[in-house]
């Protein structure tokens, strides 16, 4: 059968040798062509090697313009408009400035955006840092000092404390109830109380997910889940900040008169208060450790941690928030709450298994007389004595009979 001549092979193959033989014909010719005659008027060197303009503009390359500029006595301080001059494309002025956080123009107002002309913060040296900007030194404190080393104290205190608790178990129970109450704290006190303790909760648990979550969470649930948690505790601490700054407040004002030092302090602090015997030192209302965490685990990191926040938060009228000023602020915070979460972790342990009974007071406001024998003796006296109230609060009035009111 004949094939076509487009569809015969052997067509094909023949094509491409006469197709090589041509290619092969054309560089043979060159190679061997003759050179062009030279003029005896050859152009000047100069028209011979100049390109051609495009469009006015000549491309330079830096290093080979001016390159002893350098070896000017003043090329270190050299503006970008005289360092333009002498090596075009050099711009090493103006990074040197922005490394050094001059501040450049900028057409936003300083109210809304004041650091808009600086893209480096300056160079600082924060304790734990080395000499750098402000920034990669704000970092370097925080993931080389704060995160671990708080990390590792929380986790020693609650060691700590399931150490103490295994060793020594509940405390108090050795006296039998008399059946007379003696009310501890009044209804306002307890609602500062359990408001701010509420409060705390919520800010030590989203602070602890957002400082540490990414070691012990996100390898657990991964990074989506982890991604919603942080931003929704985020949100929920942003928030609950204000509540606990108020409430705060309001337990500071309320205990600070029973939480004044006085010599029985001293004595409860010089026999550690009797917790490695069997008997309590003899207190007033608060001990010397109720003191202690009253003045350095709640007022005094309290009130830097408020006060961190509220600026982080950036609720304080009349501000500049500035970046190196959020950087310090958002270290006092670390540390003022990291001091609290520590000593308010004891807190807690002796409020509820610590202590027998001691729970049962700020939930309902009220103590056993033996209770208060054995843990505030001296507290217990004034009571007895009458110097102090049993009932500091008014009791709620009970409702007359139906009968009663008719009859009156």
């Amino acid at each position: 059968m004949n094939r076509h001549p487009i569809l015969n092979p052997a067509a094909w193959r023949g094509w491409g040798v006469a197709a090589l033989l041509a290619l092969g014909t054309s560089w043979a010719s060159a190679q061997t062509a003759p050179n062009p005659p030279v003029p005896d008027d050859p152009a000047p060197p100069a028209a011979q090697t100049a390109p051609a303009a495009v469009g006015g503009i000549k491309s330079a390359n830096i290093f080979e313009i001016a390159p002893d500029a350098n070896k000017d006595p003043d090329y270190a301080n050299q503006t970008n408009a005289q360092r333009r001059q002498v090596q075009p494309g050099n711009n090493a002025p103006m990074w040197r400035d922005v490394g050094k956080g001059v501040t450049g123009y900028s057409s936003l107002p300083v109210s809304q955006a004041p650091e808009a002309g600086n893209l480096i913060q300056p160079f600082v040296q924060y304790p734990g840092s080395r000499l750098t900007n402000a920034g990669e030194a704000w970092r370097q404190v925080r993931n080389d000092w704060l995160i671990p080393y708080g990390g590792a104290l929380l986790f020693i205190v609650l060691l700590a404390l399931a150490i103490f608790y295994m060793t020594k178990g509940p405390l108090g129970g050795h006296l039998k109830d008399t059946g007379r109450k003696i009310e501890r704290f009044t209804p306002l006190e307890r609602a500062a109380h359990w408001s701010n303790a509420i409060a705390f909760v919520v800010l030590g648990i989203s602070g602890i997910v957002m400082a540490f979550g990414k070691f012990f969470i996100l390898p657990v649930i991964g990074t989506t889940l982890f991604g919603w948690l942080t931003f929704a505790l985020k949100n929920a601490h942003n928030f609950m900040g204000p509540l606990f700054a108020v409430s705060l407040l309001i337990v500071v004002v309320t205990f600070i008169k029973d939480n004044i030092a006085s010599a029985a302090d001293f004595v409860w602090l010089s026999k550690l208060g009797g917790m490695l015997g069997d008997k309590e030192v003899p207190s007033h209302r608060f001990n010397a450790g109720e003191k202690g965490l009253f003045w350095w685990g709640v007022t005094i990191p309290g009130l830097v941690v408020v006060g961190s926040g509220l600026f982080l938060d950036k609720l304080i009228p009349g501000m500049l928030y500035l970046r190196g000023d959020m950087q310090i602020a958002h270290m006092l915070h670390i540390v003022g709450a990291l001091i609290m979460m520590a000593l308010i972790m004891g807190h807690i342990y002796m409020g509820t298994v610590g202590v027998k009974g001691a729970y049962g007071a700020m939930r309902t406001g009220y103590v056993d007389e033996a209770w208060a024998k054995e843990h505030h003796e001296l507290w217990y006296d004034d009571v007895k004595a009458g110097k102090i109230p049993a009932q500091r609060s008014q009791p709620a009035q009970s409702t007359p009979p139906v009968d009663a009111v008719a009859e009156a």
